[in-house]
C-alpha cells in the first residue's frame, strides 16, 4: 500500500521508499521520511497529499506519494 491510498489522520509506519533517484531519496531522509517511521496524511489534495512526518508538515504530489510504501 502507497500513500495515495492512506486514510486521512491515520499514522502508519513507512515499510519503504521506491525511486530511482538518488537525490530524491537523500531529500526524503533529510525530512526524516524513511523506512520505520511513522508518517499521517493530513489531507488529499487534488494534485498529491499533505503529510506529517516527525514535527512537519509537508506537500508532496501524487508521483511521489505511489513511491513511499507504508503498512496498512
Amino acid at each position: 500500500m502507497n500513500l495515495t491510498n492512506a486514510q486521512e489522520g491515520k499514522e502508519y509506519i513507512i515499510r519503504a521508499i521506491e525511486t530511482d533517484d538518488e537525490e530524491l531519496d537523500a531529500f526524503l531522509f533529510s525530512l526524516g521520511c524513511y523506512s520505520g517511521e511513522p508518517i499521517t496524511v493530513i489531507a488529499h489534495k487534488k494534485g498529491g497529499c499533505v503529510v506529517s512526518i516527525k514535527d512537519g508538515r509537508y506537500t508532496i504530489d501524487n508521483q511521489l506519494a505511489a513511491a513511499i510504501l507504508i503498512d496498512a
